[in-house]
């Protein structure tokens, strides 16, 4: 599929940004502050940079991702909340801009309810001015209702709020991806039957 670069402007900088903000995570020797229980993950986690900078929070159950799990970008900007229930998203999403100061509040990129790993309800997305990009209305992970706005607030037709919003769905999967991919490869090591606090 072909996009038109001015269809995507200064959010495909920004999502790209973010991936090359991520990109260094996964190569870091980060520090794992977790424990354990039976085995598998338990309790509360953290992932932190050498220098003690914290770049996750979050908890497991059993294994299984439970709460919000928080993210920071490599200068400390907040830039995604992931809501699990049982390993699985659940809740209401949020990711931010990785383009602000650790000092300011970061601006919007993306607000959408979850449920049982499907988008269920209201998907908002803001352009980096914090003006509204797109409104999406989801039931079961279906998109039953798109409206979407160009830079300068023009109304897109349907057929473009929908085609923004497939586009929408591929990028945000992988971005979702990627901070997957950072729990994952930073687990704490757990021995069976093991109780004890494990860092890595």
């Amino acid at each position: 599929m072909v996009v038109e670069p001015q269809r995507l402007g200064s959010l495909a900088l920004a999502v790209a940004a973010s991936f090359a903000l991520l990109a260094p995570v996964t190569a870091q020797n980060l520090v794992i502050e977790g424990n354990c229980r039976e085995g598998q993950p338990h309790g509360a986690y953290e992932l932190r940079s050498p220098g003690g900078q914290v770049r996750v929070v979050g908890a497991f159950s059993k294994g299984k991702r439970t709460g919000s799990f928080l993210f920071w970008s490599g200068r400390g900007v907040r830039i995604a909340q992931l809501p699990y229930d049982e390993g699985v998203l659940s809740g209401t999403l949020a990711l931010w801009y990785a383009n602000g100061e650790r000092t300011s509040d970061p601006s919007p990129k993306v607000e959408a309810g979850y449920m049982q790993g499907l988008l269920s309800g209201m998907k908002r997305s803001w352009f980096p001015n914090r003006r509204l990009r797109a409104e999406m209305r989801y039931e079961r992970g279906l998109l039953v209702e798109a409206r979407a706005y160009s830079e300068t607030g023009k109304v897109l037709s349907d057929a473009e709020a929908r085609a923004l919003a497939a586009r929408d769905l591929e990028t945000d999967e992988q971005f979702y991806a990627s901070l997957d991919s950072i729990i994952r490869a930073h687990l704490p090591r757990c021995e069976p039957a093991s109780d004890r606090l494990e860092k890595g």
